[in-house]
């Protein structure tokens, strides 16, 4: 692959999951900082997925219309970056609210037409996908580690600054990466609709809905879980990272493991792994060695789980269909599956407390995995 260019693609990454990193597990605390309740944490939490819902359809048809899927990186990475700008103008709920969502809308274009543009720069060597993602996750490790040490030291405040910085880093890569011709495939010749419409599809995208549902109540409330039961910030910073480390080890030995094992049997081993990991969390918060036990899971429930996700739909969508394809699975997954989880536990958290909520996830995991095992017998790589 001489023509890869393997350290720009690396760069993008590097930078947008370092925002996560900052983001995720930290941006909770500001809201918490704010006086705002579990409700509407939730709500504002989950605008980051309900602009998923429709944002990356809306910029992948524009991407595979126009052919230019990078340029329509550049000008959401632009205009995420100065819409985040507007968090310093305003703290009430409405504000926030406003903010967040045109923050969303932008910065929900980039991740999925990045996935298309690398895949399709991979070519034939789709197996080296992981080393290239693994290095978002590296962004990830060194800004929740490091945030979480911060903020013992500083005032929440300046994660705002971070998280600026961090745009800014996606903003000046977005403008390193090549455009990729797209190649033409025969199931190119079929509609989004009649691709979407088998049974095998169908079910691949609920089962992916149900995973990141189940994933709501962990990416919402699990920072302010750990602090409320006594864990210091900068052991909170490196439970999320030692979940993200993991991840990276399973991207490096993902080629070794889809030589080996269908995608099918690898997704279902992720439900598998998601289910025992909520129950964990909920029931034994108490015990630090087993939330770590937990965490290491964290390298199934979403590492060995997107990276065999990105094979799937990028055999299901092929050639001009790419970025739609990885729009709607966004759409679906991240969008809908994201924010019904993260609105459902704001109600839950209060309402029938932190236990019954993540074990609400494991119930939802074992939905998906019963779906995979049931609707994808067709489905043989």
């Amino acid at each position: 692959m001489p023509s890869l260019p393997y350290w720009r693609l690396s760069g993008f990454y590097f930078f947008y999951f370092a925002f996560i990193g900052a983001f995720a597990p930290y941006w909770s605390l500001y809201l918490q900082s704010l006086s705002f309740s579990a409700l509407q944490i939730g709500i504002l939490m989950s605008l980051l997925l309900v602009t998923r819902i429709f944002s990356p359809t809306v910029w992948g048809w524009l991407a595979d219309h126009t052919g230019k899927r990078v340029w329509v990186v550049q000008i959401a990475a632009i205009s995420g970056f100065v819409s985040f700008c507007g968090f310093f103008a305003g703290e009430s709920f409405a504000w926030i609210f406003v903010v967040m969502l045109m923050m969303s809308f932008f910065w929900s274009a980039s991740l999925p037409l990045m996935e298309a543009i690398t895949l399709s720069h991979l070519g034939d060597y789709t197996d080296k996908y992981g080393r290239i993602r693994s290095w978002g996750s590296v962004g990830f490790v060194v800004a929740v580690i490091g945030i979480g040490y911060l903020l013992e030291v500083m005032e929440i405040i300046w994660l705002l600054w971070i998280l600026l910085g961090l745009k800014l880093g996606i903003v000046i890569f977005s403008y390193q990466i090549p455009e990729k011709e797209i190649m033409h495939y025969a199931t190119g010749l079929l509609s989004i609709r009649q691709i979407c419409l088998r049974p095998e599809v169908m079910a691949f995208l609920l089962s992916s809905l149900l995973m990141l549902f189940a994933h709501g109540a962990y990416y919402t409330f699990f920072s302010i879980y750990l602090v409320e039961h006594g864990y210091d910030k900068g052991f909170v910073g490196w439970l999320w990272a030692i979940g993200v480390i993991c991840e990276i080890g399973i991207f490096f030995i993902m080629p070794w493991l889809m030589q080996r094992f269908r995608l099918k049997h690898i997704l279902i081993f992720s439900f598998a792994c998601a289910i025992l990991r909520f129950v964990l969390i909920g029931q034994y918060v108490e015990w630090p060695v087993i939330i770590v036990i937990a965490q290491i899971l964290h390298a199934a429930t979403y590492g060995t789980h997107h990276v065999a996700a990105m094979m799937v739909i990028h055999q299901f969508f092929r050639g001009r269909h790419q970025a739609k394809g990885q729009a709607i699975y966004t759409s679906v997954a991240y969008g809908v599956g994201g924010a019904l989880g993260a609105v459902f536990s704001g109600y839950t958290w209060d309402w029938l407390g932190a236990g019954n909520t993540f074990f609400m996830s494991a119930a939802a995991a074992l939905a998906g995995l019963m779906l995979i095992a049931w609707k994808m017998k067709s489905f043989n790589h």
